[in-house]
């Protein structure tokens, strides 16, 4: 009995230590953290052998059980795919499926032994210019940075969202993550004079909406091949 009520006692006092700790940042900090340390575990690294060098990408974990949604333009023509996790871990992938034409999303699928963490969608519907948001990648290899920006502007014709939150190369295929860490967009390129080499507050990102779609219809036998239709 006091061995149970000695942990009950230890768990209300780490818990009020931690509260204690996250109240010293100011509110949009506490945003800032409480989404990176949500979504993070759930963003892994791509690295997809070419015929003519490397590429080098970001992806989001979608399933439990390993699957990814990435930019298509990260893993298009690989020889092989190595996925590598939050906590170091790195896997051979298997490509699945790739969107259509100028969408740019493809999935690929990892095998960990154990349910891995995942990310969720919000509605791009939904999403406002000016709304805050928040971005995931790997830019230059600098594994699980995040940034922050605002959506600048909504290309109605392409189905773009522009934003000003940094995503340089790298970032493909990452998320664009609203206040709450749901996944509204998908990191796909940067404009500016230098031929894309570098970022100056002109990025792009797929809305969720496109990206749900397209998950939904892959064919399923094909990825589990045990599974009925």
């Amino acid at each position: 009995m006091k061995e149970k009520i000695l942990i009950i006692f230890t768990a209300i006092f780490l818990s009020f230590i931690s509260e204690k700790s996250f109240a010293q940042y100011a509110p949009d900090e506490q945003v800032n953290i409480k989404v990176y340390e949500q979504i993070s575990p759930a963003i892994v690294a791509i690295e997809a052998q070419l015929k003519d060098g490397l590429s080098a990408g970001t992806g989001c974990i979608v399933t439990p059980d390993g699957l990814i949604l990435t930019g298509s333009h990260v893993v298009e023509n690989y020889k092989t795919i190595d996925v590598t996790t939050h906590n170091g871990q790195t896997y051979k992938a298997q490509f699945i499926a790739q969107m259509g034409k100028n969408r740019d999303l493809a999935l690929i699928k990892i095998t960990p032994k154990k349910p891995i963490k995942t990310v969720s969608f919000g509605d791009s519907e939904n999403v406002k210019v000016g709304q805050r948001v928040l971005s995931i990648g790997n830019p230059f290899g600098f594994s699980n940075t995040l940034t922050q920006g605002i959506i600048s502007r909504i290309d109605y014709v392409k189905n773009r969202f522009q934003t000003d939150a940094a995503i340089n190369p790298g970032c493909s295929g990452g998320p664009l993550l609203n206040t709450t860490g749901e996944v509204i967009g998908i990191s796909q390129s940067i404009y500016n004079p230098d031929q894309n080499i570098s970022n100056i507050g002109i990025g792009f990102a797929i809305p969720s909406n496109e990206a749900v779609k397209f998950i939904a219809t892959v064919d399923k036998s094909k990825i589990y091949p045990n599974r009925k239709k």
